[in-house]
């Protein structure tokens, strides 16, 4: 049996005068790699707190066996850090914290992170990180014993992760295997629930119809005729009475089953919402926007140097390169209108920014939709409602919202615009597993044009129909998502050591004849050979 690496009891822990974990045990054996997940607020970081030994529970304890490494998701980036794995991570001489990006500082955590301890703790640490820097990352947490890790990336948890817990309501609930497997298991769950609420609505209503007809047939017992002589009478009397008697105990009987039968609640049923997008008098042509030839530079730094790029009308376009490639950059430069960048006339964009600038926190979540909104009062409110703002919160004001949820109102506010062009900078950061699972739907779902930028690889697949890949300053499009682009690559490589072979091959054959004493056509093979040379060097 697998050694056990800490052990939890009996954890209690209040945030305010709020429960936010209440579980009797957790236990952590040699070899798990465990996937925490939980919507925003649920407790996953105080979790890994209170596991790590950083927070105190006001109940229960936590006996730990073994070191942990904690990777924060929030922290100084201080200590030593392993120079190979720097320069792995692309921080080789770029190590104050002036210097760095976001995606960068992460990566300094994970370089100052002991790749060689028992048990690791990362909360996070996909954040802000671009495709190689996920790659990067992953390798390194694949390398650790054991791990506990949150992560709202599904790609990440799939492939790192043999359980999940999902922190829900305080409790613990755990599940074999890897992301695609707990949620197969929750989606076996939800139909369970289903059956069993509808098993439960047959039965009650069975029992209601029973008592009722009971209770009519009680009431039509026939009453003692007036013209009835007296013993006959009494013997009717005493029949009725009896026949009464029978029919109420029937129905007591068949009412306290109604009382005793459990109750089951129906499962939460995503709300359908139709978006009428003939209300932003979408553009008809057949690109939205195009560029021809723009250059861009901070400085001396050239971020686009004579690119071209267009945005067909109706495609979800995926934008990837590097961290600090101009991602966010060219996403400016086409709100701005940047020389070089044309819009159609119909063209409305919507801009969704990490600042959530379009958000008045001194209104109400319902005040705020529908500030700006082209569509109904109750299509916003499903809007709001699928994106897990429901009931009495639209009613709340901005400024107490979390953070996850203003990022939640920023996208009801773009979906209900009257934009038909949106621009979304890591719309998937700050959001929980069921929002962004929720925001993915309603991009696909969604008619007009989208550009984005996401570091979440399930969210990103599962969105875009075309890729845009900034490559040295140049925009290179691709029809497909990032695993099609990547399979065609792989596709591509016995091609290009076929092609390496018979360079070798005709290289062979060309020295061979420039050798022989006798060569007729010295001067064109002195040439080929210094193409291929520099074929071979490229």
């Amino acid at each position: 049996m697998s050694r056990i690496l800490l052990s939890a009891s009996h954890i209690v822990q209040y945030f305010g005068e709020r429960k936010i974990l209440e579980f009797e045990k957790l236990n952590v054996y040699e070899g798990d790699r465990i996937g925490i997940v939980g919507s925003n607020g649920a407790g996953k970081t105080t979790l890994l707190n209170i596991l790590s030994g950083d927070l105190v529970p006001e109940e229960g304890n936590v006996i730990r066996n073994v070191p942990i490494s904690y990777f924060k998701q929030f922290r100084d980036r201080t200590g030593q850090v392993d120079p190979q794995i720097s320069h792995k991570l692309g921080l080789s001489g770029k190590l104050s914290r002036e210097q760095l990006s976001g995606g960068e500082m992460t990566r300094l955590g994970l370089a100052a992170m002991q790749g060689d301890a028992p048990l690791t703790f990362a909360d996070e640490p996909t954040a802000n990180l671009d495709a190689e820097g996920v790659e990067l990352c992953c390798q390194l947490l694949e390398r650790c014993a054991a791990l506990l890790l949150i992560s709202h990336d599904r790609a990440v948890l799939n492939r790192l992760c043999n359980r999940i817990i999902e922190v829900k309501d305080g409790r613990l609930h755990g599940y074999a295997g890897n992301f695609d497997a707990y949620r197969e298991q929750k989606q076996l769950a939800v139909k369970r629930q289903e059956f069993e609420y509808q098993q439960y609505r047959s039965e009650k209503a069975r029992l209601e119809q029973a008592a009722s007809q009971l209770n009519q047939a009680s009431k039509s017992v026939r009453k003692t005729p007036s013209r009835m002589g007296n013993s006959e009478a009494r013997l009717h009397k005493r029949a009725a009475g009896e026949k009464t008697e029978k029919l109420d105990n029937a129905r007591k009987s068949i009412l306290s089953r109604l009382e005793q039968l459990e109750v089951k609640e129906q499962p939460r049923k995503t709300p359908l919402v139709r978006i009428d997008f003939s209300l932003t008098d979408p553009p008809a042509n057949r690109e939205v926007v195009t560029a021809n030839h723009i250059t861009f530079r901070y400085g001396e730094n050239f971020i686009f140097k004579d690119a071209s790029f267009c945005l067909p009308n109706g495609s979800k376009t995926a934008l990837v390169g590097p961290n600090g490639a101009g991602k966010t950059t060219l996403m400016e430069l086409i709100w701005s209108g940047a020389p070089g960048i044309r819009l159609v006339p119909k063209a409305k964009i919507g801009y969704f920014k990490q600042s959530l600038s379009n958000l008045d926190l001194e209104k109400t979540v319902l005040e705020n939709v529908m500030e700006s909104s082209v569509q109904s009062e109750n299509t916003m409110r499903g809007i709001l409602a699928r994106l897990l703002i429901r009931r009495e919160d639209v009613f709340k004001k901005a400024g107490v919202l979390s953070g996850g949820e203003r990022v939640k109102l920023a996208f009801a506010k773009l979906f209900g615009s009257p934009a038909n062009l949106l621009l979304l900078d890591e719309p998937t950061n700050f959001l929980d597993m069921p929002a962004i699972e929720a925001l993915q739907t309603m991009v696909e779902e969604y008619e007009g044009t989208v550009l984005f930028v996401s570091h979440d690889r399930a969210f990103s697949d599962g969105c875009a129909t075309r890729i845009l890949q900034i490559e040295e300053g140049k925009l290179v499009a691709f029809a497909g998502n990032l695993s099609d682009l990547e399979q065609k690559r792989t596709e591509s490589k016995p091609n290009k050591k076929m092609d390496q072979v018979l360079l070798e091959l005709r290289l062979a054959e060309v020295i061979s004849r420039l050798s022989a004493a006798d060569c007729p056509d010295k001067e064109a093979l002195e040439k080929e050979f210094q193409h291929l040379i520099a074929q071979k060097n490229a």
